[in-house]
């Protein structure tokens, strides 16, 4: 007998096509109608154009910069120390497409309305292909409000912060046409509690806003370490402040900052987070003396908006591809997204990516109308709990979505397993689920007018009875003090389940919107895939697939 004939063992059928060179922003109405809704529409072409990179070159770098993580090089092969971080060509390649169209820049050069909306759009795609280097793009963008309130550095630094050029390259700002920008809040003993910093800072001249100062300390966290520059915080004689650390100082020799190690984490692998001691660095005091925090919340408030529109971009990758899957699968002769059970829990999935993405938006929506009060003040609420619902909600969500493909859901061939890891990263990075709370309850107490903006917000449940018994039980239990930090995640997600509701609804889409509201506000299952009877399934499945519409 010749066996060799039996070398193929198999026909390979029922697998889905390939999604590589997908136009993420073709593939995605949703994406398309809150964008157009929110303001930005009229960079629809923009942002089509990075759906294309996003879900083509980007994708593929996204994959390679994930396998050749960032290699920590102390010293050179002379002995001298240098402290390099080195990333393999696709994570620079990412980098540099993103800073080439306007990613961390877009909304400051342009500030025309619907600019925030059109940047965290472009965002959005960025981040399903790759989401490890939007951790310097975002700090690069969000750095821009904390520096206006120093008008000399920011003279100095704007220019190059805003460029659309990426320099890679180890030298001093000088000699860059483009720069990134970094972070490193807090310490060992402190986490979150940035007030227990021991790091100090001293004055080589005159001392005050704008002086060079001498730090003296550590970091747990920096990130990202190979940036031009970092906003960092450093006790003075007044207290806790804000400084522009440069990694150059300014007649080209290396500052005194020096990275102990990379961190080893959970996913965010093309990043690299570190440790880092400040021997002396040189760094410009940055706003008020003393007044540290509220000087770097100006930053750290961006950082979390682009938290929001991270998770929310995490979600609806690994919606696509689950939808995608089950388009094709055939499962007892019948395609899975036909069968009854799958379609419900496909579109429980694509409801809680579509009101994740609408929250998100309508942030930036406030974001581009800050010379409004109404907005100023929902900005300031939504912060908090957006970052805190929407970035709780990626892990499980994606979970459910690498379950719909089965195994193939679970091998690092497929991009779920790297969504899955990288989804805690959000809820986790600039204040975990327990502090946005808080900082929910701060603003509603301590900040004229925010509870009533709120419930401006919210109306009169635009006439679903449903949404408006949620609101009168809002404020009821806002008027209720007692035990009120116990209750803080509750009160929270009531919050954002409300103002997701209400945006739905007011979007007019009937089979979206009455099927959020009755899961979400009527109670039903505890998992995906539990939707009540009644729901059009068909068509929320359809709307969130790929290539379908």
């Amino acid at each position: 007998m010749n066996l060799h004939q039996f070398a193929e063992t198999h026909e390979v059928t029922n697998q889905p096509p390939s999604l590589d060179g997908a136009n993420l922003w073709r593939v995605d109405l949703p994406l398309q109608d809150w964008v157009r809704r929110c303001g930005g529409g009229w960079a629809e072409s923009r942002i089509d154009a990075y759906g294309a990179l996003a879900g083509g070159p980007l994708m593929a770098a996204g994959f390679l910069a994930n396998q050749n993580k960032p290699v920590f090089s102390s010293h050179d092969r002379y002995g001298h120390r240098i402290d390099l971080v080195e990333f393999h060509p696709a994570y620079h390649e990412l980098m540099r497409t993103a800073v080439e169209h306007g990613l961390p820049s877009l909304p400051w050069a342009d500030p025309r309305p619907g600019a925030h909306v059109a940047r965290a759009g472009m965002t959005y795609l960025h981040t399903q292909a790759e989401a490890g280097s939007g951790c310097p793009l975002t700090m690069t963008f969000a750095s821009v409000p904390a520096l206006k309130l120093q008008p000399d550095l920011a003279e100095q630094w704007l220019p190059k912060v805003l460029a659309t050029e990426y320099d890679p390259r180890n030298v001093g700002m000088a000699h860059k046409a483009g720069v990134t920008l970094g972070m490193a809040m807090t310490e060992k003993q402190g986490g979150t509690d940035v007030r227990a910093n021991t790091t100090r800072a001293f004055a080589v001249g005159v001392p005050g806003p704008g002086q060079a100062y001498e730090l003296v300390g550590h970091k747990w966290f920096c990130s990202a370490p190979m940036c031009d520059a970092f906003l960092t915080l450093a006790q003075t004689d007044k207290g806790l402040s804000c400084f522009l650390l440069p990694r150059h100082r300014p007649d080209d020799t290396r500052n005194e900052f020096y990275i102990q190690r990379l961190k080893n984490k959970l996913g965010n692998c093309s990043n690299a987070s570190s440790e880092v001691e400040f021997r002396g660095a040189l760094a410009w005091m940055i706003g008020e003396e003393g007044r540290g925090v509220p000087t770097i919340i100006e930053m750290v408030a961006m950082t979390r908006f682009d938290c929001m529109v991270g998770s929310s971009a995490l979600m609806r990758q690994a919606l696509t591809q689950a939808a995608h899957h089950c388009a094709h699968r055939q499962v007892s002769g019948r395609v899975l997204a036909d069968q009854p059970l799958m379609q419900n829990v496909l579109a429980d999935l694509a409801l809680e990516s579509e009101a994740a993405l609408a929250l998100s938006l309508r942030m930036g929506q406030a974001l581009d109308h800050l010379d409004d009060g109404q907005q100023t003040r929902f900005a300031r609420l939504m912060t908090a709990v957006g970052k805190y619902w929407v970035c709780k909600r990626a892990p499980a969500m994606i979970n459910e979505a690498a379950e719909c493909m089965g195994g193939a859901g679970y091998v690092e061939d497929s991009i779920l397993p790297r969504l899955y890891r990288e989804a805690p990263v959000n809820s986790t990075w600039e204040g975990s689920g327990n502090v946005q709370c808080l900082d929910v309850l701060r603003a509603l107490s301590k900040e004229p007018g925010v509870l009533d903006a709120l419930f401006a917000e919210l109306g009169d449940g635009h006439g679903d009875r449903r949404l408006a018994a949620h609101i009168d039980n809002l404020k009821a239990a806002f008027k209720d003090t007692t035990d009120i930090q116990y209750r803080a995640r509750q009160l929270t997600e009531d919050i954002a389940l409300g103002v997701q509701a209400k945006l739905l609804l007011d979007a007019g889409n009937a089979a979206v919107s009455d099927a959020f509201i009755a899961s979400r506000l009527s109670g039903s299952g505890r998992v995906y895939g539990a939707l009540p009877r009644g729901i059009d399934v068909e068509a929320l499945v359809q709307r969130s697939s790929p290539f379908s519409n």
